[in-house]
């Protein structure tokens, strides 16, 4: 058999936990042979709070680990009784089932790309109402015209002197309105 990657199932907020658990009992055990990588995919996302620029982690699919390994009775156990673990996705209960190749391929170029560069928390679409909360046109509302994500920067129409007038911004000096 070859390994496989397959969906377990953690409670909420403790899946860097479990992660780690398994890493140990793997360890521990000495059945490194029969898995891989034990994932928690996440992205680094930059948010303004207080006017200060943070980076943080966002999970792609909280409650869930990926964990590569090959099926069988001891692994199967090993994982399911990991503490924090509710059990594997798909399948039936005692015979899990692996994802694709296509759908872990997917799921492992996103947090390749991710690597690079980390996105912005807060996503903006043109036609979207926000208002700027620093700089000179601070508490004016305005209208997205133009996003570009690889800048960090928005073109936003501002009414001015009853004109709508184009002005660049960066995603720090907007947020949106309520």
């Amino acid at each position: 058999m070859s390994k496989r990657w397959y969906i377990v199932h953690a409670y909420s907020g403790f899946e860097k936990q479990v992660m780690r658990s398994l890493q140990d009992r793997i360890l521990r055990s000495g059945l490194e042979h029969f898995f891989g990588e034990v994932l928690v995919p996440t992205e680094e996302v930059v948010e303004i709070k207080n006017g200060v620029k943070r980076k943080s982690e966002r999970k792609f699919f909280p409650g869930y680990v990926l964990v590569h390994m090959e099926m069988n009775d001891d692994t199967w156990h090993m994982v399911k009784d990991c503490p924090k673990v509710m059990g594997f996705i798909g399948g039936k209960a005692d015979k899990p089932a692996p994802i694709t190749d296509r759908e872990a391929d997917a799921i492992l170029s996103r947090l390749r790309l991710n690597a690079d560069a980390p996105r912005p928390k807060t996503l903006f679409e043109p036609g979207e109402v926000v208002r700027v909360a620093d700089g000179p046109f601070a508490d004016f509302n305005g209208v997205v015209e133009e996003v570009n994500y690889e800048k960090n920067r928005l073109r936003v129409a501002v009414m001015i002197f009853g004109r709508a007038t184009p002005v660049d911004l960066e995603f720090t000096q907007v947020e949106k309105a309520v």
